[in-house]
Order: C-alpha cells, then structure tokens, then sequence
C-alpha cells in the first residue's frame, strides 16, 4: 500500500520560510511526476509546483520566484522550500505523486494526508 507522508508545515510570520517534505512509502517501482497542491478555506484545491522525473518544474504564478520545488530521485523524496511567505499562502498543502507500483501496469496518483501551513501578517 503506498503512503505519502508529509512534514515541515507550521505557524511563520509573513516574510518567513518553510520548508516542507514528503516521502512515499510502499512497494514503488517508478514516479513520474510529484508536486504540491494546496488548499485555502472556502477555496479550491490548487497546483502550487510539480517536477517531473528529469528535473522539469511548473509553478503557480503567485509563488514564482519564492518557492522552490526539488526532488531526490534516489530516495523518491519531493520538497517544497517556501521563501517570502505572505498570509495568503495560508492553506493546507497536499503532496502528490503519479506512480506506479511493481503490481500495476498503469501510473496512479497518490495524496498525502496534507499539512498546515499558517501564515500570519
């Protein structure tokens, strides 16, 4: 069964940073793309960055230049480091990744459990 588990949200005051991560657990044979979404009260689920497996990035126009997403392909590992931060970042923020298991035949997309990030102005 494969987990994805999410860390480093919490409470920062505008202009901070954080840094959050996520690791997946299970019996994983390939990725293809990971990324972070997140989602604000009374507001849809939105696309913050993705990053395929040969290093190509994406970013929501409102955190270009002050997120960054990186992945270790090694340890299947993604993150999000968070500079600049302003209260309307304030969501909880969902990895995902598209994967396939050694037991499928077709990639999946897979959600962590999300994490809390608070901005305060």
């Amino acid at each position: 069964q494969v987990q994805l588990v999410e860390s480093g949200g919490g409470l920062v005051q505008a202009g901070g940073s954080l840094r959050l991560s996520c690791v997946p657990s299970g019996s994983i044979s390939r990725i293809v793309t990971m990324g972070w979404y997140r989602q604000a009260p009374g507001k849809q689920r939105e696309l913050v960055a993705d990053i395929t497996n040969d290093g190509s990035t994406n970013y929501e126009d409102s955190v270009k230049g002050r997120f960054t997403i990186s992945r270790d392909n090694a340890k299947n590992t993604v993150s999000l480091q968070m500079n600049s931060l302003k209260p309307e970042d304030t969501a909880v923020y969902y990895c995902n990744a598209d994967l396939r298991t050694f037991t499928m035949m077709n990639t999946r997309r897979y959600w962590g459990q999300g994490t809390q990030v608070t901005v305060s102005s």
